[in-house]
């Protein structure tokens, strides 16, 4: 496979996303402040229907009492609509401003090359760079970082809230991640090459084809189709074969999340109904548990979907 341009290392993409970062601080900041607010308003309404379910089972509960929940509960999910709704202008403001700064690095980067480096490379690499890697960069910066930026907000305090309810049962919150740290240790250690393989297939490509069309009279003139043809059946299987082998991550990897993400609930529950029978616990303490804990399934799901599309925008 022809010689590419370099591609920067995990040390120097981070420290890269962190000088983004610190470029656009005061963005940020709001940004986090915004989905904090928004995840603590989000939390009352699992703690308010423990109460109510444990008032129930008490009899104390009246009507007056199932309304004013009712209301609390709609006015904090209101508020958090509104704060999730202005956190969401936040982070597009701050998307696109950092990626239009990417764009303009690259462009003067691309320009300043050298032309023997560009030939030695070639048009595909940089085609590549400047269209499927730029395209992917940009999921990345606009999506896939503020995403799981806010998913460990909603998990950090979620797991806070657990703890206040009942210690005994936060615990079972965790029972899932040693399933979750092991198949994304697994995954993560395989997927930058992965991703990486495949932006080389697709530079291969592209420059197989930008050859072929900007060289077609003469390869027309000296016969060359047939040998063409070959070269783009070849290089479009080595991309067949770096796409299947980073899917079949993927599909191992799912299987892992899918795991990992029932088995705290299950447990919750399991334990939950032994703790309370043996008076542990209160009913209020077990129904806002469970509720918390299927509440995190959201935000992990969140931080671990993004987190594959963050490999590839890494990987651009």
């Amino acid at each position: 496979m022809k010689q590419i341009l370099p591609v920067a290392d995990g040390a120097m993409v981070r420290r890269y996303a962190w000088s983004v970062a610190r470029r656009h601080r005061r963005r940020l900041t709001a940004l986090i402040a915004l989905h904090a607010l928004a995840t603590a308003a989000g939390l009352i309404a699992p703690w308010l229907i423990g109460g109510l379910v444990e008032r129930v089972e008490r009899g104390t509960a009246t009507t007056a009492t199932v309304n004013q929940v009712v209301l609390l509960i709609a006015l904090f999910l209101l508020a958090q609509a509104v704060l999730v709704r202005s956190a969401g202008v936040v982070s597009g403001h701050l998307g696109e401003a950092a990626l239009a700064e990417i764009r303009e690095e690259f462009v003067d980067r691309s320009l300043a090359l050298p032309l023997p480096t560009v030939e030695r490379a070639g048009t595909g690499d940089l085609l590549t760079r400047s269209s499927r890697d730029v395209g992917t960069l940009r999921e990345a910066v606009r999506h896939a970082a503020p995403e799981i930026l806010i998913g460990f907000i909603i998990v950090a305090l979620t797991l806070v809230a657990l703890v206040l309810v009942s210690p005994l049962l936060a615990v079972c919150a965790v029972a899932g991640a040693p399933v979750l740290l092991v198949g994304t240790r697994w995954y993560l250690r395989r997927a930058p090459a992965g991703y990486l393989r495949e932006n080389a297939a697709y530079a291969e490509i592209n420059e197989g084809l930008a050859a072929t069309v900007d060289g077609a009279r003469t390869v027309e003139a000296l016969g060359l189709g047939a040998r063409r043809r070959a070269r783009a059946d070849a290089d479009c299987a080595a991309s067949y074969d770096a796409e299947r082998y980073t899917m079949g991550l993927r599909m191992v990897w799912y299987s892992c999340l899918e795991v990992g993400h029932l088995l705290p609930v299950l447990v919750t529950l399991a334990f939950g109904g032994f703790a309370y029978t043996q008076g542990w616990v209160s009913l209020a303490q077990v129904t806002a548990a469970t509720l918390y804990t299927q509440s995190l399934i959201l935000p992990l799901n969140r931080i671990l979907d993004w987190l594959d599309r963050l490999q590839i925008g890494a990987a651009g």
